[in-house]
């Protein structure tokens, strides 16, 4: 019986530990539709004028924010605890966008663009109708669980594939 026991309270406590596993997981990709756009606008996409400010083209297809934002505030929300909100641009080209957080990071890093999405490792932002010189802006940004990191994403456009490194709240050195 007290085997019995032992063996109960073990099960449970990886039940639990599983049901409070707050790690953005492979689970957790999303489809945003084209309609969760904010704005159209010119494309390429480069936003502020300011070289330090400026967004960088991703595989043709997708703008991203710059490689070090310094401003990161305090969400009072656990597991991620800090956000940066950033948006992001994607060509109007008919081509869909994979964003992904390397399994490295996912304890420590979620991402979220769209409308009402939740924190995730990895998303997916549809293609919308090809037009050429127009790109959509997506609203969202990145969750932390620390004040700051130098971020690794990983873009998927069709076969293609980079990753990029985002300095949140501190500079990404290489």
């Amino acid at each position: 019986m007290m085997r019995l026991s032992v063996g109960l309270i073990v099960a449970v406590l990886a039940l639990l530990a599983g049901a409070t596993d707050l790690s953005a997981s492979a689970a957790d990709r999303l489809i945003v539709p084209c309609g969760q756009s904010i704005a159209s606008m010119r494309f390429p996409y480069f936003g502020s004028s300011r070289p330090e400010n400026r967004y960088r083209q991703v595989l043709g297809v997708v703008a991203v924010p710059p490689a070090f934002m310094r401003q990161v505030v305090s969400t009072r929300q656990m597991p991620w605890a800090y956000w940066r909100k950033q948006g992001l641009v994607v060509s109007a080209s008919g081509k869909a966008v994979t964003i992904t957080v390397p399994t490295t990071w996912r304890r420590r890093v979620a991402i979220t663009w769209g409308n009402g999405i939740r924190p995730v490792s990895s998303l997916r932002i549809e293609g919308c109708h090809p037009s050429a010189g127009i790109g959509y802006a997506y609203a969202g940004g990145f969750l932390l669980r620390s004040p700051s990191a130098c971020v690794p994403l990983i873009f998927s456009v069709g076969s293609r594939s980079a990753t990029v490194r985002f300095g949140i709240g501190q500079r990404c050195h290489r």
